[in-house]
C-alpha cells in the first residue's frame, strides 16, 4: 500500500519540492532570448509591463528604447513608431510600455524594476490629457498592472526618506493593491510617515522579493502577445525610402479611406463599435470636464523624479484631442489650453525641455485615429521629434526638482504664471 501511495503521490510531492527549491534559489533561473525580447517590445502584455526580467534583459541592450504611454500604442497603423523603426532599419527599437489604463502611478512603480537600465539613457513619454481627471488614476486599472515585486523592490531601495518617497508610499496606500499584503502595507505606512522600515520588515521583503523575482523568471515569458505579423503587414504599405512628403500623402489617403462612416474623422471601426449607437448621448456630455485639476499632476511628478534620479533624457509627446469630437461633446478649448500650459510649466521649470507639443493639431485632418489617440498624420508628426531625438546626440539635461508639485495646491491650480 505504501509503495502504491508513493507511486501516486511521490511525483507530485517531488514536483512541489522542486518548484519550491527553484522559487527560493539564490540563482537566476533562466535566460531571456533575443526572440523573446523582440516579441515583448511589441506585446503590450500586462505580464511584461508589471514584470522585471524581460524588461531588464531587453533594456540592457542600447537598441531598445523605453516608450512610456497608454492605449495609443495599441492603435497600430503604418506610421506607428514601431512600424517606422522596423521598415527603415533605425538604430533603435521602441520597447512599448503602456496599455489601456496605464497612467503615471503605474509607470513610476514599474520603473522601479529597471532603474539601472534607465541610467543615462533616452526615453519617450506620451502624456495623455485624459489621465488628468479629478479623481486621478483608476484603482482597478492600477491594480491590473501592479505587482508586489514593484513595491518590495521600491521599499528595499529607499536609502533616504524624502518628499517623493512619502508621497509615493501614501499613493500606493490609497490603492487596494497597496493594502493586500500586511507587511508591505505596514512598511508603506512607515515610509509615508517619514520613518524607516523595521529590520523585521526588511528581512521579510528580501525573501518576498526573491520569491517574486523567481516567479517572474519562470512565468513571465509564457503569455506574450505576438504583434510582429501585424507590424510586418503594415511595413508593406510604406515606400522603400523615407520621404516625408510621400508619407504624408499616404497618411491622407489612409485617413480618407478609414473615416467614411462619420463626420468626426474617426476610424470607421472604432466609430461603429464604440460610438454610433451612443452618439446622441455624447452631445455636450463633456462640457463640465476639466483636465486642469487632478492628483495625476503629482503622480506625474513621481515619474519626473524617477527620470531625474536616473539621469534619463526624455522626449515628451503631448497629443491633441479630436477637435470635431470635442466640439460635439462640449469639451472646453480654453480648459485644454490651460492644461497644456500647466503641464508644460511643470516640465520646463524642472529642466525637461524636450517637448513635442501637438496639442494645437486637433483640427488637422486625419491627425487623430479616434477621439483621443494619434492616428495616421499624428504619429508621423510625432516621428519628426522622436527620430532625431533618439538618433542624434543630445545635450545632457540638468534637472532641478521642486517638491511643490506634490502639493494639493498644485494639483488644483487652474492657471500658471510662466
Amino acid at each position: 500500500m505504501a509503495k502504491k501511495l508513493f507511486l501516486i503521490f511521490g511525483p507530485v510531492v517531488f514536483a512541489a519540492l522542486l518548484l519550491f527549491a527553484l522559487l527560493f534559489s539564490p540563482f537566476k533561473l533562466n535566460h531571456i532570448t533575443a526572440k523573446t525580447e523582440n516579441k515583448a517590445a511589441l506585446a503590450l502584455s500586462p505580464n511584461v509591463l508589471k514584470g522585471q526580467v524581460i524588461k531588464e534583459s531587453a533594456l540592457s541592450h542600447e537598441k531598445f528604447v523605453p516608450f512610456f504611454g497608454s492605449s495609443e500604442f495599441s492603435r497600430f497603423d503604418f506610421s506607428h513608431p514601431s512600424v517606422l523603426a522596423t521598415k527603415y532599419n533605425r538604430s533603435y527599437t521602441p520597447f512599448l510600455m503602456g496599455a489601456p489604463g496605464t497612467q503615471s502611478l503605474t509607470h513610476y512603480f514599474q520603473m522601479q524594476l529597471i532603474t539601472s537600465q534607465m541610467k543615462n539613457r533616452k526615453a519617450v513619454f506620451v502624456i495623455s490629457p485624459q489621465w488628468f481627471v479629478k479623481k486621478g488614476a483608476r484603482k482597478d486599472a492600477f491594480g491590473f498592472y501592479y505587482s508586489p515585486l514593484q513595491s518590495t523592490t521600491w521599499l528595499l531601495d529607499r536609502k533616504q526618506n524624502n518628499a517623493t518617497d512619502r508621497y509615493a508610499a501614501q499613493r500606493l496606500l490609497d490603492m487596494p493593491s497597496g493594502n493586500a499584503n500586511h507587511t508591505i502595507m505596514m512598511a508603506l505606512r512607515r515610509v509615508a510617515k517619514g520613518q524607516k522600515i523595521t529590520h523585521q520588515q526588511r528581512t521579510y521583503l528580501i525573501y518576498e522579493q526573491r520569491l517574486l523575482q523567481h516567479e517572474d523568471q519562470l512565468f513571465s515569458a509564457l503569455k506574450i502577445k505576438n504583434n510582429q505579423r501585424k507590424i510586418d503587414r503594415l511595413t508593406k504599405q510604406l515606400p522603400e525610402h523615407y520621404q516625408l512628403h510621400e508619407l504624408n500623402q499616404l497618411a491622407v489617403k489612409q485617413g480618407e479611406k478609414h473615416t467614411t462612416n462619420n463626420r468626426f474623422g474617426i476610424d470607421n471601426r472604432f466609430y461603429a463599435r464604440r460610438l454610433r449607437s451612443k452618439e446622441k448621448k455624447f452631445k455636450n456630455f463633456e462640457q463640465n470636464w476639466t483636465y486642469t485639476q487632478s492628483p495625476e499632476f503629482s503622480d506625474f511628478e513621481l515619474v519626473l523624479d524617477q527620470f531625474a534620479a536616473s539621469d534619463t533624457n526624455v522626449e515628451f509627446i503631448i497629443p491633441p484631442v479630436n477637435e470635431k469630437w470635442s466640439k460635439y461633446t462640449g469639451l472646453s478649448t480654453k480648459m485644454l489650453k490651460q492644461f497644456d500650459q500647466k503641464i508644460r510649466y511643470q516640465l520646463t521649470s524642472q529642466g525637461f525641455t524636450n517637448i513635442c507639443d501637438l496639442s494645437d493639431k486637433g483640427d488637422v485632418p486625419y491627425f487623430m485615429q479616434d477621439t483621443i489617440h494619434l492616428g495616421w498624420r499624428g504619429w508621423l508628426a510625432a516621428d519628426q521629434a522622436i527620430d532625431p531625438f533618439l538618433t542624434q546626440k543630445q545635450t545632457t539635461p540638468t534637472y532641478h526638482m521642486n517638491n511643490k508639485f506634490y502639493s494639493k495646491e498644485w494639483q488644483n491650480q487652474l492657471k500658471v504664471n510662466n
